[in-house]
């Protein structure tokens, strides 16, 4: 969408008077339009408020549905994979080490669910008024870092109560919580923008989320992976960032510079990707939605 605002030269004066703006269908592969987005900021932040108290609007328990939700998650894998199967986890206690990469896999998938379905549900939004439409799936994006946020504050306490201390490797923890939330939004720009056209995403979508869990080392430790295929279970983004937060949180990960590299430049591909996508076919939005 092209936007061109011109004055209007009143007759009596011959001087601008008022502004009017132009909107015009854009053609071809266009820009990002990035200084439009910081443009419309206050809009991003208050659009992913809205969400936020949407979600825990007349509801009970209200956060600690946030608390809850992992922790019951990280307990059941703890028995079944630490207790039964008996699987390795690096050392650390398992129900530690389960909630470690459970932090950063419900931010991803928390977030790709609720943007993947923000367009087709906001259809009053989008056919009404005029904004950049990429603020609402990225509203959701951030909206889930409150959830995020929540569920580093247990990983302190928890790690805390296991008498386990990072070390100067948490440092790093700011840049695989990044990468994560990179592949989160290029995935859920990617998404948002196909489901307006093909509902049929909407049902792939948790589909899609059950078998990211298992292609990525959440509830099981990367090494179980022969190391001759790890170059290509690298090529998951997911894979650098889960298994960075466990290397800055708990100082052990099979992490290496090689899957950091790769999974940086996939990542930031899935992102670029989904901006410029998003922007080629927003043009049929309020037509399609």
């Amino acid at each position: 969408m092209a936007i061109h605002s011109k004055p209007k030269t009143s007759i009596l004066t011959g001087k601008p008077s008022v502004h009017f703006t132009r909107l015009q269908p854009t053609r071809g592969w266009v820009s990002l339009k990035l200084g439009e987005l910081w443009r419309y900021r206050e809009l991003l932040v208050i659009l992913a408020m809205r969400d936020v108290r949407l979600r825990y609007k007349q509801t009970v328990l209200g956060v600690i549905w946030v608390v809850l939700q992992p922790l019951l998650a990280a307990l059941i894998f703890a028995v079944i994979f630490g207790l039964f199967a008996k699987l390795p986890s690096d050392g650390t206690p398992y129900l530690l080490f389960a909630y470690t990469g459970l932090v950063g896999w419900n931010y991803f998938a928390g977030a790709i669910q609720r943007s993947g379905e923000s367009l087709v549900n906001q259809v009053s939004l989008i056919t009404k008024v005029y904004f950049p439409r990429m603020l609402i799936p990225l509203s959701n994006i951030v909206a889930v870092l409150v959830d995020l946020a929540v569920s580093l504050v247990v990983l302190i306490v928890m790690l805390i109560i296991f008498q386990v201390f990072p070390g100067w490797q948490i440092l790093s923890l700011p840049f695989f919580l990044l990468l994560i939330l990179l592949v989160a939004a290029g995935a859920g720009l990617w998404l948002s923008a196909l489901s307006v056209y093909y509902r049929d995403f909407l049902f792939v979508l948790p589909f899609l989320v059950q078998v990211l869990l298992y292609a990525t080392p959440v509830v099981y430790s990367g090494s179980i992976v022969p190391e001759k295929w790890r170059g290509l279970y690298a090529l998951n983004p997911l894979v650098a960032g889960i298994e960075g937060i466990r290397w800055a949180v708990l100082g052990r990960s099979i992490i290496t510079w090689q899957i950091v590299l790769t999974g940086g430049i996939v990542a930031g591909l899935i992102f670029l990707s989904g901006l410029f996508f998003f922007r080629r076919v927003e043009r049929g939005f309020a037509d399609r939605i």
